[in-house]
């Protein structure tokens, strides 16, 4: 009854466009009138205060401050013209830049959302005066742009490590195979439309040379991710260190070697990353909250038993959180999407047997794919906005997309080597 009521409440809310913060305290709050429960307020503030209060939370708005310094220091150039230089003469050539692009500020910035406007506000104008339609640009920037959720490190993987109780150097290792194999599906559609939906001829190759001189120019840039994992891995320092980490040689990258940011543009950017920061944090307050009353109540428990019933193998349980997740992933971020459902799935996942390390990247999959799912997907909106282009004209052209992206969501899915074998290999 109450999963019913939260799923109404909040779905009303989602139809009327109230904000997401105040969508998930009216779907807690509606549902505890609504089911006549006698919680006080009281109890609700202190899980809302809890929820934020764990130390490794830093993590989170140190990594939303590397990702914001690095997209306006001009790294994200640097990567696009490195990234050129190298695909721009395959068929389709700056669709292909654009995805391995993304796949690098991916493995930099850890951020979906920085991704694609990072990315976007240079490729979806450049591919423009080359001829692609805006439509096709943003769509591919709304997809690309999630390669962030995936590729570590991941601020989600981040996240499903603390709530998940699982090793963080883990989940990153076990990212680098299925985010790969995302950007090669993405690259496969990219070329074939380029080749037959004649959107772009083959350009000319760049010479050694050029190659040679836009890597090295790059160099700083993709060092960042061998910094940042080999800490983690090596275990010089934690996770939450290594996002520090990530800030400061951010700003040694931009400021000395780009010299695209000034002493003076620290202020506003700091304050803008941690604006962001600000509503990150205060939703998974209210997620927190709401995850409090669905334990409260034993929501968990009854999902546990629903599931069981329609889930009489670890194929079908898989298939069911898919369909849940992507589902769930259309309206909520990430973040706050990982901090209500991992606790309520994990331990029916491990019931069925399904390593945890190998489920993370099950959820993760799943709300990268909703981050580009009309109607509300983040990346979507950024893309809608960097290209002008309504939410419709961009839907259309996301079909071939989100095909190939189920794709390597199925092969993640019931191919669990995918993820792990990195994993058993360096553990």
């Amino acid at each position: 009854m109450l999963i019913l009521l939260l799923t109404l409440f909040f779905l009303l809310a989602a139809i009327l466009g109230i904000p997401l913060l105040y969508a998930l305290m009216f779907a807690t709050l509606g549902s505890i009138k609504a089911a006549g429960l006698e919680y006080s307020d009281t109890i609700l503030i202190h899980a809302f205060a809890g929820g934020i209060e764990p130390a490794h939370f830093l993590a989170i708005p140190l990594f939303i401050c590397a990702g914001e310094v690095l997209s306006r220091g001009g790294v994200g150039n640097r990567i696009i013209e490195f990234a050129g230089s190298l695909f721009g003469w395959l068929p389709g050539g700056l669709a292909v830049v654009t995805v391995i692009s993304s796949m690098l500020f991916g493995a930099v910035s850890g951020s979906a959302i920085a991704g694609a406007a990072a990315i976007g506000s240079v490729m979806i104008p450049g591919m423009a005066k080359r001829g692609y339609p805006k439509a096709y640009s943003a769509a591919l920037v709304a997809v690309s742009g999630t390669l962030g959720v995936i590729i570590p490190p991941s601020i989600s993987l981040l996240v499903y490590g603390f709530v998940a109780n699982v090793s963080v150097r883990d989940l990153f290792l076990a990212g680098v195979v299925p985010g790969t194999l995302f950007g090669l599906a993405l690259i496969a559609i990219c070329i074939w439309q380029g080749k037959f939906g004649g959107l772009q001829t083959q350009g000319d190759r760049s010479s050694f040379a050029e190659v040679r001189d836009k890597f090295f120019h790059c160099i700083p840039a993709l060092l960042m991710p061998g910094v940042i994992l080999g800490g983690i891995w090596s275990g010089v320092f934690t996770p939450t260190e290594a996002a520090a980490v990530a800030v400061i040689y951010g700003l040694l990258v931009s400021m000395l070697l780009e010299k695209h940011l000034k002493w003076r543009d620290l202020p506003a950017l700091i304050l803008e990353a941690f604006t962001t920061n600000a509503v990150v944090m205060l939703v998974i307050g209210a997620t927190v909250s709401l995850a409090w009353l669905v334990t409260a109540e034993q929501v968990s428990e009854q999902i546990v038993i629903l599931l069981g019933e329609f889930a009489t193998s670890p194929l079908m349980f898989l298939l069911l959180i898919n369909l849940i997740l992507i589902f769930i992933g259309i309206f909520l971020e990430p973040v706050p999407a990982l901090l209500l459902t991992a606790p309520i799935f994990i331990p029916t996942a491990v019931a069925f047997d399904v390593d945890p390390v190998h489920f993370g990247l099950i959820i993760t999959t799943n709300l990268a794919i909703g981050l580009f799912t009309p109607p509300v997907g983040g990346t979507l909106f950024v893309a809608s906005r960097i290209a002008n282009v309504g939410i419709g004209a961009i839907s259309k052209r996301l079909i071939p997309h989100f095909i190939a992206s189920m794709t390597v969501l199925l092969l993640i899915t019931y191919v669990p080597d995918l993820s792990l074998w990195l994993v058993r290999l360096l553990g």
